[in-house]
């Protein structure tokens, strides 16, 4: 089983925001900016109450997912201190939980992290689940 670095695991779980990368059954790529909480083993992602077009498992990524589950998350953060640069890559397989105290308790990380999440109706929506299968990254430090 793979395991993340302590230094990633922490990148993980303080950095605000990340990018998910999708792709559908022919290649054809999708990246959008997501809210993510890190439980030391997967993250997850909620799809959340924020204006969308369609219905929630409509979504781009999720229809991506369900034909191809093979995803890639980054995060990074920009300084003008180029000494401070950094990214983390992240590559592995996504899943939409929908059942069992699973979407709960990724819905409770993701309520911890962000303030915003607290007082949202997310009881009940899809939660995508990504199983690190590789990282990789660099630091300007």
């Amino acid at each position: 089983m793979f395991s993340l670095t302590p230094e990633q695991a922490v990148r993980l779980s303080e950095t605000p925001v990340g990018h998910l990368a999708t792709a559908d059954a022919n290649g054809r790529p999708h990246v959008i900016p997501v809210c993510f909480a890190y439980d030391g083993h997967c993250i997850y992602s909620v799809l959340d109450a924020k204006p969308k077009r369609g219905t929630l498992t409509g979504l781009r990524r999720v229809r991506n997912i369900l034909a191809n589950p093979q995803v890639s998350l980054v995060i990074d953060h920009y300084d003008e201190d180029w000494t401070r640069l950094w990214y983390l890559l992240v590559q592995g397989r996504a899943e939409l939980v929908e059942n069992g105290p699973e979407p709960s308790t990724a819905i409770a990380l993701l309520r911890e992290k962000y303030s915003q999440y607290r007082n949202m109706a997310l009881d009940g929506n899809p939660v995508i689940r990504i199983t690190p299968e590789r990282a990789t990254g660099w630091s300007g430090s």
